[in-house]
């Protein structure tokens, strides 16, 4: 991690169960919706890189969210540019990085568009925290995911506002919930710590 530079820490508390999901189920093409500085992007590098070649996807707009200062959003782009750079210099297995730097809708609409269908093994969702943006992401990853591939949901229980006074607009907690009700006969939710939620499709 020396060679990293990052201001926040989202991630490590999570990084536990990650490891376990990538030995379960471990994947090759993966998409990342969502990506700052890098953080989670690095991890899957060091982590599925140690041991096969991998294709990795990031999607983010760098222009940041609600709860974001736009004007630092550069510097946060640069930052992820050097740590990601890092990150694959240092791979012991070929990486194959694409960055997106688009609105999600956008970007997977294009992977869509280009025939990549059901062609990713592991999925992140960590863009917009707003509902409508959520929704949209889920749809159009769930598209993406291979049958058996898993989809990562991160801040289940986020929302800008403090308890009792959070609007149902910017949490993604109304949009994943009504993801995972209209496509429960084609997903199973693996049971883990609930401020994430991981999913694995069982149906195309």
């Amino acid at each position: 991690m020396s060679n990293y530079d990052f201001t926040t820490d989202w991630f490590t508390r999570f990084a536990g169960v990650w490891r376990e999901l990538l030995r379960r189920y471990p994947p090759t093409r993966l998409l990342e919706i969502g990506s700052y500085e890098g953080r989670t992007a690095c991890f899957l590098v060091e982590t599925c890189a140690s041991e096969r070649d991998i294709e990795l996807h990031c999607v983010d707009s760098w222009g940041g969210g609600v709860e974001h200062d736009a004007g630092a959003m550069p510097l946060v782009e640069q930052r992820f540019d050097r740590n990601i750079a890092a990150a694959c210099a240092a791979a012991p297995r070929a990486v194959a990085f694409h960055k997106h730097k688009s609105l999600s809708s956008d970007a997977l609409i294009k992977l869509l568009a280009e025939g990549r269908q059901e062609s990713f093994d592991l999925i992140y969702v960590d863009g917009s925290h707003q509902a409508p943006d959520v929704l949209a992401d889920a749809v159009l990853a769930f598209m993406l995911l291979r049958p058996g591939g898993l989809l990562i949901f991160d801040d289940y229980l986020w929302s800008l506002e403090g308890s009792g006074r959070q609007d149902f607009y910017q949490m993604p907690k109304p949009a994943i919930d009504a993801f995972i009700n209209i496509y429960q006969r084609r997903l199973t939710v693996i049971g883990a710590p609930l401020y994430q939620l991981y999913v694995r499709k069982t149906g195309s």
